[in-house]
């Protein structure tokens, strides 16, 4: 099935289903055909299913979510589509059942902010990336530590900017997490939420060859 019939089709799915998906990444992500994928946070797996069809017959697009919901969503939206080369995974972020080194490409919409620990997310999307591998994350961060009322607030939460950090933590984390090379796609200017300001962010980094 070709990439703009699957989008056709994902469509008229979207219809009838909630997306609870926020961000950009995809619009930036460029799969190729026969790379190996994942999402992280992948929701009802629309966009799972749009990089199956980028990547063809010979490439494969792992869907990771923690909720059962979700990935029960996103297996029958893959059955309705016809689309076989994908596997939905339930898997905590911190904690990515998946090979170290296996992945070309992954992709990530506002879901990260949402990990308790932030920093062994982002080491595992470095162990688990090929040398040369890439990462396109969308994702939100404060201009400064959210207050300690917002961070349980169901308002806040489902605005994914509840358990947001600095940009400068979350450029030290990808620091710390071993990457080198990031690169800024997309920027918001600061707007309100709460008593803070916070910022949408599309960021691209890649894991160094050599490691």
């Amino acid at each position: 099935m070709s990439t703009q019939e699957i989008n056709n089709r994902y469509t008229m799915l979207a219809n009838d289903t909630c997306c609870l998906s926020c961000g950009g990444a995809i619009n930036h992500a460029n799969p190729q055909k026969g790379e190996i994928c994942a999402d992280l946070g992948s929701g009802r797996g629309t966009d799972v299913l749009r990089i199956a069809a980028d990547v063809g017959e010979t490439g494969f697009v792992y869907g990771i979510d923690l909720s059962d919901g979700m990935l029960d969503k996103a297996r029958k939206n893959a059955q309705k589509l016809g689309v076989t080369n994908v596997e939905f995974i339930q898997s905590e972020l911190e904690n990515i059942v998946l090979p170290d080194n296996s992945i070309d490409l992954l992709i990530s919409n506002c879901t990260i902010n949402h990990a308790s620990d932030k920093q062994k997310v982002w080491n595992h999307v470095h162990r688990i990336l090929k040398p040369g591998g890439r990462f396109v994350v969308s994702d939100i961060y404060s201009s400064e530590e959210v207050p300690e009322q917002y961070r349980t607030d169901a308002t806040a939460i489902s605005e994914c900017w509840a358990g947001s950090v600095t940009r400068e933590i979350y450029m030290k984390q990808l620091a710390e997490a071993g990457f080198t090379a990031i690169e800024i796609l997309e920027e918001s200017t600061p707007y309100s939420k709460g008593k803070i300001q916070v910022s949408s962010i599309t960021i691209k980094g890649e894991k160094n060859r050599g490691r």
